[in-house]
């Protein structure tokens, strides 16, 4: 399967970073789709089993956050493989612990990380199912 065939569901509450990141994965010709919330989120993925790659905020719209989600996918028999990139600038080093303990794929802080240099590491990982560190 060719990059271009690859879904990713991208879960952000920050509406000027939505617009960016799918803009940018669809000129590498990603199928995205972009929700705000835990609860949006999987919704999506019982309507979408098939989704390839997940971009997740720590801090999101509604009650839950990230690592509610992380927990739910994880425990999830069809989900479980997903890749999951997290992307936030505010969860405590404990809670990026937790993330990296659950089987997410990596965890970059907003700030210290460019946009090109994330999707890079996610084109490596869905397109030949291995980061390079």
């Amino acid at each position: 399967m060719e990059l271009k065939d690859k879904k990713l569901l991208v879960v952000e509450d920050e509406q000027p970073l939505i617009d960016i990141i799918c803009k940018k994965l669809a000129l590498l010709g990603f199928k995205t789709l972009c929700v705000g919330s835990v609860k949006d989120a999987i919704k999506f993925l019982k309507e979408n089993p098939t989704i390839d790659g997940i971009w997740l905020d720590h801090c999101l719209l509604g009650k839950e956050n990230g690592l509610e989600f992380v927990h739910a996918v994880k425990n999830h028999e069809v989900w479980k493989k997903i890749p999951i990139f997290v992307v936030s600038n505010t969860a405590s080093p404990d809670k990026v612990k937790t993330y990296l303990e659950l089987g997410v794929e990596k965890y970059y802080t907003k700030a210290d990380y460019r946009l090109d240099d994330i999707l890079k590491d996610i084109k490596i990982v869905l397109g030949k199912g291995e980061l390079n560190e």
